[in-house]
C-alpha cells in the first residue's frame, strides 16, 4: 500500500474514533466525508456525494458487511478499515485487491435484533458485480 494511502487510512480512523461517527473518507491528506447515518445508507450517501472522488481514498467504517465491501470495490476505494468485519468482507476485498484492516472479525453483520443477517447484506447474497449492488442496496434503502 502507499504511504500516501497509509497516511489517509489513519487519518480516516482516527476521524472515525475521535469524531463518534460511523464512516470516514480520507484522500490525499483530506477528510472528503463522513457521517454518523447507520447501515449501508451513508455508504450510498458518500457514493452519491464523491462520485469518482473516492476513487483512490482510504475509508473508515464502523461496521463492513459485504454490502459495504461491494461499494468499496464500486466506489474504487484502495484501503478499508472495519471496527467491525464480517470474513465475507474480508474476502471480498482480499479478492479485489484492496488493502484492509479490522478491529474485530465476524462471521457475519447481524441485524439490529442480532436474530439475522443484516438486510443490506441479505440484498447481495451471492452477488459479485459491485454496480449490481449498488442499485440492489439502492432498492433496500428505498423498500
Amino acid at each position: 500500500m502507499p504511504s500516501s494511502a497509509v497516511d489517509d487510512l489513519g487519518s480516516a480512523k482516527q476521524t472515525l474514533f475521535e469524531g463518534g461517527l460511523t464512516l470516514a473518507v480520507a484522500k490525499n491528506g483530506k477528510i472528503l466525508f463522513k457521517s454518523r447515518s447507520h447501515g449501508v445508507s451513508d455508504m450510498l450517501a458518500m457514493i452519491d456525494e464523491l462520485g469518482t472522488q473516492a476513487d483512490g481514498a482510504s475509508l473508515a467504517d464502523s461496521v463492513v458487511g459485504r454490502a459495504a465491501a461491494l461499494l468499496c470495490v464500486y466506489s474504487r476505494v484502495i484501503a478499508v478499515y472495519g471496527a467491525r468485519m464480517s470474513e465475507g468482507a474480508a474476502a471480498i476485498l482480499r479478492a479485489r485487491g484492496i488493502c484492509y484492516e479490522s478491529g474485530t472479525l465476524v462471521p457475519r453483520i447481524l441485524n439490529r435484533e442480532k436474530n439475522d443477517i443484516c438486510p443490506f447484506d441479505r440484498a447481495v447474497l451471492g452477488t459479485e458485480d459491485p454496480s449490481v449492488a449498488l442499485e440492489k442496496l439502492k432498492a433496500v434503502r428505498l423498500g
